[in-house]
């Protein structure tokens, strides 16, 4: 019966901490370090075109305001911190990369 409980308390730290990673003050920090490492590394003449905002009823939903052409500074700065970001925030900002290379690839068909 020890063994259980052990396993159960592991089970517990293991979900907690993946829940953790998206929290919704957790992705705005991430959105925030993202989108300032994406606006130091655009031309000057971009950086009041890349923008997130995070939705006041919906915590969850973020409105990523970005040209197309400072989507690929974006693209290099969620590589860049990849390797930071806890588990599921890190497969959360793929997934972001994902939407944005798939409605890029829209525009240009």
């Amino acid at each position: 019966m020890a063994i259980i409980g052990e396993m159960m308390r592991t089970i517990d730290e293991d979900v907690s901490v993946l829940k953790e990673g998206l929290q919704p003050e957790h992705l705005s920090y991430w959105y925030g370090v993202l989108i300032s490492e994406t606006i130091d590394m655009a031309p000057p003449w971009l950086e009041d075109k890349i923008k997130v905002v995070q939705d006041e009823t919906l915590p969850m939903k973020f409105n990523l305001d970005i040209s197309k052409r400072a989507v690929r500074y974006f693209m290099v700065a969620v590589d860049d911190n990849i390797d930071k970001m806890p588990y599921s925030t890190r497969l959360y900002f793929l997934k972001v990369q994902e939407i944005m290379a798939t409605e890029m690839d829209k525009s240009l068909v």
